[in-house]
């Protein structure tokens, strides 16, 4: 008996323990059921991205000028070194340095005294051979006379008549002469060949100079008008040629930096020959100059106006992006998210570039901001330009 009640009671306390460990497993089951179900309601609403802040501007027509662009330096229309065409002291520096001068203005003198000696001397050679011309005539006159009456022979007559005629190739001589020592007084004036501004002296008075010297006195330059010589690849010639067809061609001269406009001139001329060591050929622009902006010897950029695009479609260069497939324009929509489109491009002039497809007229473009965006983004537009990590 006492071993069936031990029996009877351990096989309840199993029963019990049973029961307590089903109803901890029934316990943790509801609550990893009950769990899963509160998370979907969550999901249902995740959180929403904050507006992008982008730059916008609207796609436009107008007419856009087309610019080939080439380096250039500017040249005076007229530079000459002043140097001496006589043998001398120099006496004299009529310029001041920077000065303009006019064409036939005298700007240094040599020491004339020399050349005045020579040509008063060739004067009065001349004054010599005159007087012996007119002795001779008279003899000529009077053999003449005495041939007629037989006093005298014919030999005679032609010998005096070689007197006279050479006594007035004597007097062309000393013609010649009285030219050449005038010429040469006059050169003791040095004169400006043509209007300019005058550099720096680089002789002073006191110095002997001669017309072999290889350095001058100095150099003028005629600025106005100036020409700016620039090169342009070869593959524009024909471009540029087909420009000239249609009258006076226009350039433009800006700044090294390239941003400020210096002057405007007209194309001038074309060289006749490509350079084949760097597939270029020159050009020459003349302008003229009036408020010498442009000065000798400066670089600067040169633009030259091949066509006018008409009525082109045009976006500000900062829209145009490089994607994996090549270029695009970010389009904000009418509910203000955006979709990126694939565009070709014609050039860019300034800071617009030209869309020949894959925008309308009137569209939204993105112009700053474009590193945060995604499609379907939202956007909000900034007041003020939003730079772009990415612009091109």
């Amino acid at each position: 008996m006492g071993a069936k009640r031990r029996q009877t009671a351990g096989r309840g306390r199993g029963a019990a323990l049973v029961i307590v460990i089903l109803g901890l497993v029934a316990g943790g089951a509801a609550f990893y059921w009950a769990r899963p179900a509160a998370e979907p309601a969550h999901a249902a609403h995740p959180a929403q991205r904050p507006p992008v802040p982008v730059s916008v501007a609207t796609v436009a027509r107008q007419d856009v000028p087309i610019y080939l662009t080439g380096l250039g330096t500017v040249q005076g229309s007229f530079t000459v070194g002043i140097h001496t065409q006589v043998d001398g002291k120099l006496l004299e520096v009529l310029f001041t340095e920077g000065q303009r001068v006019k064409q036939g203005d005298v700007l240094a003198k040599i020491d004339p005294r020399l050349y005045k000696a020579a040509l008063d001397q060739a004067k009065a050679k001349k004054q010599q051979d005159e007087a012996s011309l007119e002795a001779f005539q008279k003899d000529l006159a009077r053999f003449k006379s005495l041939v007629k009456t037989g006093f005298d022979t014919q030999q005679n007559i032609d010998q005096q008549q070689a007197k006279v005629d050479g006594a007035k190739a004597s007097i062309a001589a000393d013609d010649a002469m009285i030219e050449t020592a005038q010429t040469n007084l006059d050169y003791t004036n040095i004169v400006a060949p043509s209007d300019g501004r005058m550099g720096v002296r680089l002789v002073d008075p006191g110095n002997v100079v001669h017309p072999s010297d290889s350095g001058s006195i100095a150099l003028l330059v005629r600025t106005q008008p100036s020409h700016v010589v620039f090169t342009l690849p070869a593959q524009t010639l024909d471009q540029v040629r087909e420009a000239m067809t249609h009258g006076s061609v226009e350039v433009l001269a800006y700044d090294r930096d390239n941003r400020n406009l210096l002057s405007t001139g007209t194309l001038q001329t074309v060289d006749n020959v490509i350079d084949q060591a760097t597939g270029t050929y020159r050009l020459k622009a003349l302008f003229a100059n009036d408020d010498e902006r442009l000065w000798p010897g400066e670089f600067v950029n040169a633009r030259l106006l091949v066509q006018v695009s008409k009525d082109a479609l045009v976006v500000p260069a900062a829209t145009v992006q490089r994607g994996p497939n090549g270029l695009l324009a970010w389009v904000v929509r009418a509910n203000n998210t955006v979709q990126a489109k694939p565009i070709e491009t014609g050039p860019t002039v300034g800071d617009l570039t030209v869309v020949t497809s894959g925008l309308s007229d009137g569209e939204r473009v993105v112009t700053g901001g474009h590193y945060k965006l995604r499609p379907d983004a939202t956007v909000t537009f900034s007041p003020q330009p939003v730079a772009s990590k990415d612009a091109s």
